[in-house]
Order: structure tokens, then C-alpha cells, then sequence
């Protein structure tokens, strides 16, 4: 079974319900991987969301990733990517995948600046952050392409426009 635990979103946008935002990106993200079934196990599989602020985010990213600025999301997998497959064989019922950080001000920004829905670029990021976790990255170009093909689609099933798809002017 999965556990979505959120901290923080009473500080985010009142016109959203993120719970239940969260949990439609989650899924949906989960759904385009071989690791869908970690979705349905009597074990728990458990990871964290983190509503915040660009102060916190560029803290956070100083400290783990010498980088002292704000970012739009960041991600901090606690499951190698070559054991998620073993998590099905969970002894102790609960497996802890990881936690998944989001910083307002930033999503705000470029969420007005690509003309979308704030929820829909944070569901996004959702999406993607929980991409992270099941150890997906996108260092090298083919494994960035694969990662934004996964998030359109799962994107796509929760009824939210490509991300990536920008129009051209004549």
C-alpha cells in the first residue's frame, strides 16, 4: 500500500486540494514505471511531500547539494534504485522510499512564466520528484527524454496539458 505523508500545504494556495492533488501525481507517476506494484503491497511503502518556501528549498540545497539557491523541487530518495525491486519482499511491512520537496515562490514563478495552472506545474513537479525517487534521473540527454516522455503520460492521465510542449511564432 502506499503512504503519501504531506507536511506544509496549509502555507501553499488554499484553492487546491493538495492531498488529494498529491496523490493523483504520485500514482500517476508510479503507473508509467515497472514499479507500479509497489503501489498495492500489503507492506507499506511510504515517502514524505514537503510544501515549503524558497528559503527552505535553497537551504536544503546548499547544504546537500552545494548549490545555494532556490530550486523548484528537490528529491531525496532513501531506496538505492537497484533495491526497489526487493521492496516487495519487505519482512517488516513498511518501506521507507523517500521525500519529495517543493518550494512555493519558485513553482509560483514558473508557473506564470510557461502561462499554466500553479496546481498543475506543482503536480508536475510532483510527478517528477516521485520519478526521482524510483531512480530515475536525467544527468544524460536519453535519460532526460525518457523521464519527460513518463511524466507527460502520467501527467496526460490526470488531465494535465505536456509540460514541455512550448508553441512557436511564425
Amino acid at each position: 500500500m502506499l503512504e503519501i505523508a504531506l507536511s506544509g500545504e496549509e502555507s501553499w494556495p488554499a484553492d487546491t486540494e493538495w492531498p488529494a492533488l498529491a496523490e493523483k501525481a504520485v500514482r500517476a507517476a508510479f503507473a508509467e514505471t515497472p514499479h507500479n506494484e509497489l503501489t498495492t503491497l500489503d507492506a507499506a511503502v511510504e515517502l514524505s511531500i514537503r510544501f515549503t518556501d524558497d528559503a527552505e528549498v535553497r537551504s536544503l540545497n546548499a547544504q546537500y547539494r552545494h548549490k545555494d539557491t532556490p530550486t523548484n523541487v528537490l528529491s531525496f530518495p532513501m531506496v538505492q534504485p537497484d533495491l526497489l525491486e526487493t521492496l516487495a519482499n519487505s519482512d517488516d511491512g513498511e518501506a521507507l522510499l523517500g521525500d519529495i520537496v517543493l518550494a512555493r515562490e519558485t513553482c509560483a514563478r514558473e508557473a506564470e512564466e510557461k502561462g499554466i495552472a500553479f496546481a498543475d506545474h506543482a503536480a508536475h513537479l510532483i510527478a517528477h520528484g516521485t520519478l526521482h525517487l524510483l531512480g530515475y534521473d536525467h544527468m544524460e540527454e536519453h535519460e532526460a527524454e525518457e523521464m519527460e516522455a513518463m511524466e507527460v503520460r502520467a501527467l496526460a492521465s490526470i488531465g494535465i496539458t505536456d509540460p514541455y510542449f512550448t508553441m512557436t511564432g511564425d
